[in-house]
Formats: C-alpha cells, structure tokens, sequence
C-alpha cells in the first residue's frame, strides 16, 4: 500500500519560520496571546511540564517556541543578557498594538512614532527578553525618498520623520 505524499512545506506555513527559545515558554505562548493577539496552536510538553515545542500564530504568520535547555545548547535571551534579533508586526493600528503589549507586561523600549521610512513604529521588549518592533505603515516611498529622509534624520540625530 503506498502513502499519499505530503507536502514538503506545509500549506499553512512560510519559508522562514521564527523559532523563539526562552525560560517558562508555557508562560511566554500565554504571554503572546494576551499581548500580540496570537492564536496558540498547540502545546507539546515534557513530563515536568516543560515545553518541548509549542506554536502560535499572529496574523498569517506562525512562530515556533521552546523551552530554554541549556544542555541542548538552547538559550533564550534573558540567560544570553540580549539578543540582536527584532521580530516585527505589520498591525492595523501600532499605537493600540502597542499599548495592549505594554498592558500585557511588555516593557516599552520606543513609543510609536512616524518614521522616515514611511511607518508609524514603535518597539517593546517582551518579559522573555525577546524585542519586538510594532507598525503600520503611513506612507508609500520610494527607495530614493527613503535614502533622502534617512540622511535628513540621521543629520538632526532622529530616527523619526
């Protein structure tokens, strides 16, 4: 009897797929829905409760969780002391995003504000470490309207518009 051939990239899923490791991940999915709006997927938990691996969804977009394990070398933000990573969410409206995330316990690292580049952004660390940036987006630009914007701000020493 053959198996039916499934699909290498599942339909509901992107190329690229952030995978966010963190301590209490179980905390950190709750976390995300209250603050972000995520839809949680499912949980997969070892017998100490622990996640093994967990997903959300915000928006179209999924995102994998798991467990800080540092005998398997996974390390989350808060033991590493930071991360150079930024997850980004286009939203309706950044200001409300924002605030929710804040009232969820985010902390606020840069209140919305208009940009050069043509979004209104603002950016929160969530209580896990993990930075995310909010936006929607204000304006269409050209590539050689950005660059001009950019360097005007970056002559007055504001990233904003």
């Amino acid at each position: 009897m053959s198996t039916p051939a499934v699909e290498r990239i599942p339909s509901d899923m992107h190329s690229v797929t952030p995978h966010l490791v963190c301590a209490d991940a179980v905390s950190a999915i709750d976390f995300y829905v209250k603050a972000f709006g995520a839809t949680d997927c499912g949980k997969l938990l070892a017998p100490n409760g622990k996640l093994i691996h967990g997903m959300i969804r915000i928006g179209d977009s999924a995102i994998m969780l798991g467990e800080e394990t540092p005998q398997w070398g996974a390390l989350g933000p808060l033991t590493l002391k930071g991360s150079p990573v930024t997850l980004h969410l286009y939203v309706q409206d950044a200001d409300a995003a924002f605030q929710r995330a804040v009232d969820a316990g985010a902390t606020a690292v840069m209140p919305p504000a208009d940009m050069f580049w043509g979004d209104r952004y603002g950016m929160v660390k969530d209580p896990y470490g993990h930075s995310w940036s909010i936006a929607h987006h204000v304006r269409d630009m050209s590539m050689e309207e950005m660059q001009a914007a950019a360097t005007a701000a970056d002559s007055c020493g504001n990233p904003g518009a």
